[in-house]
């Protein structure tokens, strides 16, 4: 009767003999700044920060850069977004095009509320998450340049948030097997955690999941912003969540094999950390890329990285 238990500890030992090695990005060169501080006519305010942002090439090729401005006069809660265009990834100084998207109140969203937009293809479409403050949002577009919102049955363009003054915010999806994921982050009880909801159509989604919350990073309002991950391999995880912007960023990386679980807690994935703020990585023909905010807070920036195998403590 002992022959199915070691059949089963046979296997989970080929599976970890055969499971990938634990990785860590790491740059890889020179930072080149993509986009500074816009001028926004009547709305900028010398205070102003491009903060929280997506990185996309758009149907004709064209590099696009959306950030979340805050500390302008636009009033409310002082945001809104700026876009950039570049002509290569790896060309400096994009051209600002101009303030790309105000909130609509009208619309249930906040005024000033609109935070970290995300973009990511389906099908022919563009699809653009958003926060609004309080919800997380969508909008589409045909060309991945001009966004149309995508407003529910109740007139309203948020989707789901965890709670009125929880901030609900940065919205990052991918797709894991046959079901989209959507990580975010809220503080209820002012506490920050990185949420995950899954949807077959985008459209209805699941409840919420908290898959990331505490350990080294803290459990304060701001120590689980920005949730970006990456499926390296087949199976094999990346989240990266951010602690701190500016002078001193902090953002730390987790490793797991279950995109739902990457500690709570628990800093048994805690890969590591590295100084920059509010990353997003790119694979672009066959090399990745992050950006991230300038350390002045006054721009963005991207630099090539690549994986390089953990070391052991």
């Amino acid at each position: 009767m002992k022959t199915p238990a070691i059949l089963v500890g046979a296997l989970v030992v080929l599976q970890s003999l055969h499971a990938a090695p634990v990785m860590m990005p790491v740059i890889d060169g020179e930072w080149w700044t993509v986009a500074g501080d816009p001028n926004l006519d009547a709305h900028t305010d010398p205070k102003q920060q491009p903060v929280d942002f997506a990185v996309w090439p758009a149907e004709d090729g064209a590099w696009q850069l959306w950030s979340c401005i805050r500390g302008t006069k636009c009033g409310g809660k002082t945001r809104l977004f700026h876009r950039w265009e570049g002509r290569e990834l790896m060309a400096p100084d994009w051209k600002p095009m101009g303030i790309a998207m105000e909130a609509k109140t009208e619309l249930g969203e906040t005024a000033g509320g609109l935070q970290a937009p995300h973009v990511v293809k389906i099908g022919g479409t563009y699809h653009m998450f958003y926060g609004d403050w309080e919800n997380i949002c969508a909008a589409t577009s045909e060309d991945g340049k001009a966004f149309k919102r995508r407003v529910n049955a109740d007139g309203k363009t948020g989707m789901f948030g965890e709670g009125q003054g929880n901030n609900t915010r940065d919205a990052m999806v991918i797709r894991i097997r046959d079901l989209w994921h959507c990580y975010y982050t809220a503080y209820p009880n002012r506490q920050g955690a990185v949420y995950c909801r899954t949807s077959k159509d985008t459209k209805t989604w699941s409840e919420s999941k908290v898959v990331a919350f505490g350990g080294e990073a803290g459990t304060n309002a701001f120590s689980a912003e920005c949730p970006f991950v990456v499926e390296l391999s087949s199976g094999e995880f990346y989240l990266f969540r951010t602690q701190r912007y500016g002078q001193n960023a902090i953002s730390r990386v987790y490793h797991s094999r279950d995109p739902q679980n990457f500690g709570v807690n628990d800093d048994t994935f805690l890969v590591g950390g590295l100084p920059v703020a509010a990353p997003e990585l790119m694979l672009h023909k066959d090399q990745w890329y992050m950006a991230s905010l300038l350390p002045s807070l006054k721009g963005i920036r991207i630099a090539r990285m690549q994986w390089k195998v953990k070391e052991p403590k």
